[in-house]
């Protein structure tokens, strides 16, 4: 599509790096999963045997988000503003392109309903059915993104 962005913009990057904080050593993500840098989920043959120097944590945020780039353009059907991408990305990297490719959210978005797609991503606050004040924060600062 023309004139579609394709990378994440600053004010995504740094809403992405907001919510998911910067861990130089290995830890066990809200699920227990073990995580590292700005949010990376360690993958079975991948080995940190030390903590990550900040810009080794940039890097590996930069290959992440290219990852979950790819996977949000393939799911898009109609152009979006670099702010609509933006609040994709950070929506995409904190639940998967799974997720987004299933919802309503991006149901909406492709039909050309951006206001309603907004409203979707308030739906998403949720973790084993029960609100979280974390995932509220960030789904609102999506939305306002998403519509800026």
């Amino acid at each position: 599509m023309a004139n579609q962005p394709e990378r994440t913009g600053a004010p995504g990057i740094a809403l992405i790096k907001q919510f998911e904080g910067l861990r130089l050593s290995r830890y066990l993500d809200a699920v227990g999963k073990p995580t590292i840098g700005y949010g990376h989920l360690i993958l079975p043959n991948e080995r940190f045997t030390r903590p990550l120097t900040p810009a080794e944590a940039e890097a590996l945020l930069r290959r992440d988000l290219r990852s979950a780039e790819l996977n949000l353009l393939k799911l898009l059907h109609v152009p979006v503003t670099q702010q609509q991408f933006d609040a994709l990305m950070s929506f995409v990297f904190n639940l998967g392109a799974g997720r987004l490719r299933s919802s309503t959210l991006l149901r909406y978005l492709n039909a050309g309903a951006s206001a309603r797609a907004a409203d979707q991503f308030l739906v998403w606050n949720k973790a084993g059915g029960k609100p979280l004040a974390g995932l509220t924060k960030r789904r609102q600062a999506e939305r306002a993104l998403f519509l800026s």
